[in-house]
């Protein structure tokens, strides 16, 4: 845990400074974010299973587009 307290005459700004480089350095906001953004491991088969999930949404979409269904405003 950071502990920093305000010294006498110090501005805000300086003490924001201050507190902004303790926190860099002691790492807490690098292990928030990892751990905020971090992925569960997938197996092989799930893997799988929204690699044809993915593939059959393209399909779809496809199909869609080429019905007039689908407006394709989304490629240049």
């Amino acid at each position: 845990m950071i502990e920093i307290k305000k010294k006498d005459n110090e501005s805000i700004g300086s003490f924001l400074r201050r507190f902004s480089k303790k926190v860099q350095q002691s790492g807490v906001l690098f292990q928030a974010r990892n751990s905020r953004f971090q992925e569960k491991n997938q197996s092989k088969t799930e893997r799988r299973k929204s690699a044809l999930r993915r593939k059959e949404m393209v399909k779809e979409r496809e199909k869609l587009r080429k019905l007039g269904l689908l407006e394709d405003d989304y490629r240049s």
